[in-house]
């Protein structure tokens, strides 16, 4: 090395040492990615920065990787172990180089001609200080997306954005398949470079995202519109105000609605979001961010469909795609959380906020749908909740399906028509904030409104949330989606608002309830749902520490060894380490006995726990529901088992948004047999099933985490039973809501589902679909009584007696007339 290079690069390595800290994203690239230090390594970087070089040699340094500065040495040959694709961009252009990289390329792939053993790594490397895409017009040519910088550029830009610096390595690519597969001539060198190109230019979207828009250009171009101009007319002529009236109508909902991208906001709220997460959340788990990155890669416009928990939704999932090298989506959020001054933080977040309804004013879902166009048409990612609300139970709600009809109707509308693609995400607390306030508005309480103090009231409560869980599901692409199912959609392209197609309405149903199940698909099971599902089963919601790690190993052996689905996630961990954890969390009582410790809930505990239970109550439905059966008949026949659990699977399966077909079923139950069998709970007797009386505690304590939804069912057939036609879904609801306050306070059980009003709509839904009905309503009583023989079979006898004793009460006094 020349000593004046020497000497330049000990002056900026102290600059970098003392201004640079870097990431390296996605953060768990190292331990995915396998790049074999016996080989040599070529690192490509885009531009010809000595800054950028430098600071990439320094994460070589940190990961053992070789030294960028020392070249490769191949039988006395010596060559450069880094390549710049474009060359350095001067401040006087007359000192320009030209670059000899094609000639240096060219000589790699020769020596793996001559050297048969050779096989270099070639190693794209992307080096950002700041990952701001810039403001400007979507067509303004005048400045292109990502520039070169020069040396005096770069030198502030490292100033500025020191702290901020990205590295992202990509997978290494060998020059000997180059070599072996396409040549070695100059032609293929070029195409190579042109690819390596594009390559860097698809990670700088992918990682910065497409330049923002202009705030008031956003609102000029929306105002432009014909859709929107057309809505406008209509909105004056149906209200008979002025067109001047209107447009300042629409400008008023555009500001309501639209968000205001700050790359400066997204910094600040990494820092301070870092802090809060490292001091609140003892990890946050990232799984199956692959197949996000492949399809941000490859160009699709990327959907976020999170489940919805918590308000820490909005901000956790945003945190962990930024630190995974992707952009953060703008996110349809409720206008309940449009005050000041958490409205303008979050829109700078990239909230966009939506009103609980639209009915009623046109001219407002088309302005909405307007703007879903636009941010299709910028590249910009999306997020929302397409169960509208935050769950109160910790099951997954009903979808709704307006926001995902005008994803479709903006996908047919878009200009440029790039492929949508809806990804699930599973998020999962060991502690959710609200989960106190959610129980006691499922028993009447009227929901707090949003606001200040009601957020410092929430920061105040900040305590140890344990860990979360963030898993990606199984991605929906739309178009082949569509293609598969509807082969005409693409008729209904360019069509306008009004001649809406007859497909729209039910694909958007299949798709809503597809992305649901595909959400539970990527559950996560953790200490304190898989305790509280344990401790929940018991009667007296109490149990000697070593009953609790019986049914824990009993759990995980069920989860590992008999997966729900492929995205599933488990924790790896000992029964006793779960266990330890779970305690560690505070929510669970411990009292000390001379024959055993024992584990319990108190009674406000045990409300509270059937939260977290119901996240993962899908995973463990199938199991329980075999040990049930077989725990209540003395010997079944396998036969028997399929029929009583096919009548069952169907309300399950539409409750609990479970992903087997009834023609699954079979296999799923002989899979979770063999299982139970390998643990010693079941044994097989010529053809009868039977309950090892050794291990029946565990089996029933498995059996008893149903009985709590076969209860409810129990209440809704027996009431069904003793009518003629089916009732309303409110007068369903409030009958059986009679009936479940005296359960819970003749067997002290307050179980927050049996309140939750949404249930019993999914449940008139099935009971239509499995012809337990007809469409004028009448009641079909021989299946209505074949499935509650099968119920009261297998919930407790004092049970089912307290249910048809206030099913008869309930119906004598409603023949004399009696209003309860």
């Amino acid at each position: 090395m020349l000593s004046w290079r020497k000497y330049y690069y000990i002056l900026l390595n102290f600059y970098i040492n003392f201004l640079v800290r870097s990431k390296i994203i996605p953060t768990d690239f190292f331990d995915k990615i396998d790049i074999d230090s016996h080989k040599p390594i070529v690192y490509v970087l885009p531009y010809d920065s000595q800054i950028d070089l430098l600071t990439l040699r320094q994460q070589c340094s940190k990961h053992g990787l070789s030294d960028p500065l020392i070249p490769i040495n191949i039988d006395g040959i010596i060559l450069k172990r880094y390549i710049f694709i474009h060359e350095r961009a001067h401040f006087l252009k007359k000192y320009e180089q030209k670059s000899d990289l094609v000639e240096l390329l060219h000589h790699y792939l020769n020596l793996h001609i001559s050297h048969p053993e050779l096989d270099v790594q070639m190693v794209p490397v992307l080096v950002m200080f700041g990952r701001s895409p810039g403001k400007g017009l979507r067509f303004n040519q005048d400045k292109p997306h990502f520039h070169r910088l020069n040396g005096i550029k770069k030198f502030i830009e490292l100033l500025w954005f020191g702290r901020d610096n990205f590295i992202h390595f990509s997978t290494p690519c060998s020059m000997r398949h180059i070599a072996t597969e396409h040549g070695i001539n100059k032609a293929i060198v070029q195409k190579l470079i042109r690819l390596t190109r594009i390559h860097f230019f698809r990670q700088k979207l992918v990682i910065a995202g497409p330049r923002l828009p202009i705030h008031q250009d956003l609102l000029k171009t929306l105002l432009v519109s014909k859709t929107i101009e057309h809505a406008v007319k209509d909105e004056a002529r149906s209200k008979k105000i002025s067109l001047e009236k209107a447009q300042k109508n629409a400008i008023e909902i555009i500001e309501e609605i639209a968000a205001n991208f700050s790359y400066e906001v997204i910094r600040l709220s990494d820092r301070v979001l870092g802090w809060i997460w490292h001091w609140l959340y003892q990890g946050v788990y990232v799984c199956n961010i692959d197949r996000v990155h492949k399809l941000a890669e490859r160009g699709y416009e990327i959907v976020y469909v999170p489940c919805h928990r918590s308000h820490m939704d909005y901000l956790i999932l945003s945190y962990v795609l930024y630190h995974q090298g992707l952009v953060p989506p703008h996110i349809a959020a409720g206008i309940n959380l449009s005050f000041w001054p958490v409205g303008s933080f979050f829109r700078r977040l990239g909230a966009f906020f939506i009103r609980r309804t639209f009915k009623g004013n046109k001219l407002y879902s088309t302005i909405f749908r307007e703007y879903l166009v636009e941010l299709f048409t910028l590249g910009s990612s999306v997020e929302y909740f397409i169960e509208g609300s935050r769950s109160r139970t910790g099951l997954l709600l009903e979808p709704k399906t307006g926001i995902l009809t005008m994803t479709i109707q903006a996908m047919l509308r878009s200009s440029n028509r790039r492929p949508i693609t809806l990804v699930p995400v599973y998020i999962g607390y060991e502690h959710v904030l609200e989960v106190a306030s959610y129980t006691k508005e499922l028993h009447g309480a009227k929901k707090e409104k949003d606001g200040l103090w009601k957020t410092v009231r929430s920061l105040c409560k900040l305590c140890n949330l344990g860990q979360g869980y963030i898993n990606f599901g199984d991605p929906l692409p739309l178009v082949p989606w569509l293609s598969q199912r509807i082969p005409q959609w693409r008729n209904s392209i360019d069509q306008s608002e009004s001649q809406r197609p007859s497909w729209l309405v039910p694909a958007v149903n299949k798709i809503a309830t597809t992305m649901m199940i595909r959400i539970n698909n990527a559950a996560a099971a953790n200490a304190i749902n898989l305790c509280a599902n344990i401790l929940l089963a018991s009667r007296s919601h109490a149990l000697l520490r070593q009953e609790v790690l019986s049914q824990l190993i009993c759990y995980l052996k069920l989860l590992r060894n008999v997966p729900y689905a492929p995205e599933v996630t488990v924790p790896n961990m000992t029964p006793e380490a779960l266990l330890e954890h779970a305690l560690i969390m505070k929510k669970f009582t411990i009292k000390q006995h001379p024959l055993g410790e024992i584990i319990l809930l108190s009674c406000d505990q045990a409300v509270l726990m059937t939260y977290y239970r119901n996240n993962i109550y899908h995973l463990l439905i199938i199991p329980a529901l075999i040990a049930c059966i077989i725990v209540n008949h003395f010997g079944i026949q396998r036969e028997q088992l399929y029929q009583k659990i096919k009548l069952l699977h169907p309300f399950l399966k539409s409750e609990l948004f479970m992903r087997f077909s009834t023609e699954e079923l079979p296999s799923v139950i002989d899979n979770f047999v063999i299982e139970l069998e390998c643990q010693g709970l079941l044994i097989l007797q010529g053809t009868q099933l039977y309950a090892v009386q050794s291990k029946s505690n565990t089996l029933t304590l498995l059996a008893d985490s149903i009985r709590g939804i076969l209860q409810r069912y129990a209440i809704v057939f027996s009431l069904l039973q003793t009518s003629s036609c089916l009732f309303h879904r409110e007068i369903l609801e409030q009958k059986s809501r009679m009936i479940t306050q005296q359960l819970s306070i003749l067997h002290d059980r307050n179980v927050p589902e049996f309140f939750d009003k949404k249930i019993f709509s999914s449940l008139v839904a099935t009971l239509r679909s499995e012809q337990y009905t007809n469409d004028i309503g009448n009641i079909n009583n021989d299946k209505i009584k074949e499935i509650l023989d099968i119920l009261s079979a297998l919930i407790y006898p004092d049970v089912f007696y307290i249910i048809q004793r206030a099913t008869l009460l309930i119906k004598v006094n409603t023949d004399k007339n009696i209003i309860i």
